[in-house]
């Protein structure tokens, strides 16, 4: 028994390490890669400055084609630098932003208001194509709101949704949407479908990605009223490769690779999968020191389940990118350490190197195109 376990562990590990490797770009870098401008909200979250600045400091010293712009109160900023020696300060930069955004703020306010916040000095600098992406652990919807209001969306782009990348038994799965429309339509989540296929295809590297959009059963009559409509629309769209539906329960064990579902679901999704993730592993420690002979076991298995539960972290796989932007803006959580702070900074370079955004853009033009020469017909 104890030998099936220790199999099974390495292989859910090989997997996950594997994966990890493509999703961060840790796989051959490109010969005279591009420098990358991130502006880091060093202000946003229950752990700034000290985490963001962390972060700050760690990309830049792993990978010599990053620059990050701090935004925030200068002085506080640069106090906490000081607590770093040996890193390429060259390659960090502080922009002052006097204000803060709290979370208890209304969003649309704060953004109208606080013109001299972190979030919005640190989405102006994408918006005038100062810096390549903005990285935030701040207030979600300012994020949201500050990201179609400042940055824009790109032409065609009807409603930009969250998408958190969630481990599964075969990798990762592209849970899109998770927070940003509450109230999608049919061809809103269409368009997630299609946005999240070019996002896992390029950035992931999964040819042809599964396509699969959250029900309460596996038959296409079930369903709500919303999931009732869309389910033909993604049934009949030539460029993704839909499976039809897939319940809760499935979408751990990796049975699609774009699960698409309007936000309110989303966000259930992302936080019961947190929560049981967060549960199991504090279940399984205390389960090995119960007694001696589970401690001594706890032993034997220690390296491969430390690797194995590290793949139900959140943090290492970065923050959600707000996709269909003319630039790109990641939500990282309002927890958020350096680690995964770091990580999307990380999933920021490689958007920008598989040409995301343009891609999304060359899409949707041709899919508008086509729609117009079918209705001229």
């Amino acid at each position: 028994m104890k030998i099936l376990v220790l199999q099974s562990l390495r292989i859910f590990t090989t997997v996950y390490l594997e994966t990890s490797e493509m999703v961060f770009g840790q796989r051959k870098e490109k010969n005279m890669a591009e420098m990358v401008k991130v502006v880091v909200d060093a202000m946003g979250g229950d752990n700034a400055p000290v985490e963001p600045v962390k972060a700050a400091v760690e990309a830049v010293k792993e990978k010599q084609n990053i620059q990050v712009i701090l935004t925030g109160q200068e002085d506080v900023i640069r106090a906490e630098l000081k607590k770093y020696s040996d890193y390429p300060s060259d390659r960090i930069r502080v922009v002052h932003a006097s204000q803060v955004i709290e979370t208890a703020e209304p969003p649309v306010m704060a953004i109208q208001k606080k013109k001299d916040s972190s979030i919005v000095v640190g989405l102006n600098l994408v918006k005038k194509q100062e810096a390549d992406a903005f990285v935030s652990s701040g207030s979600t919807g300012a994020v949201l709101v500050g990201g179609q209001v400042i940055v824009g969306r790109i032409k065609g782009i009807q409603r930009p949704p969250l998408a958190p990348l969630i481990p599964t038994a075969k990798g990762v799965s592209l849970l899109i949407d998770c927070g940003a429309n509450v109230d999608a339509r049919p061809n809103h989540l269409v368009q997630f479908a299609q946005m999240g296929s070019i996002y896992m295809e390029n950035v992931v590297g999964i040819r042809k990605p599964r396509v699969a959009i959250v029900n309460n059963g596996a038959e296409e009559e079930k369903g709500n009223a919303l999931v009732k409509a869309t389910f033909p629309l993604l049934k009949e769209c030539r460029d993704i490769n839909f499976v039809g539906s897939i319940e809760a329960r499935d979408i751990p064990a990796g049975y699609a690779d774009v699960i698409v579902c309007e936000a309110f679901v989303g966000n259930v999704i992302l936080k019961l999968y947190e929560g049981v993730g967060a549960t199991m592993m504090s279940m399984i420690k205390q389960g090995m020191m119960s007694d001696f002979r589970s401690k001594m076991g706890a032993l034997m298995v220690k390296p491969a389940l430390k690797k194995t539960l590290k793949a139900f972290d959140a943090s290492e796989y970065g923050g959600a990118p707000l996709l269909g932007l003319k630039g790109l803006v990641v939500k990282s959580h309002g927890s958020a350490r350096s680690v995964e702070i770091r990580h999307a900074i990380f999933q920021c370079e490689q958007f920008k190197e598989e040409k995301i955004n343009e891609k999304i853009e060359e899409f949707i033009a041709a899919e508008q195109k086509t729609q117009a020469e079918v209705k001229e017909k």
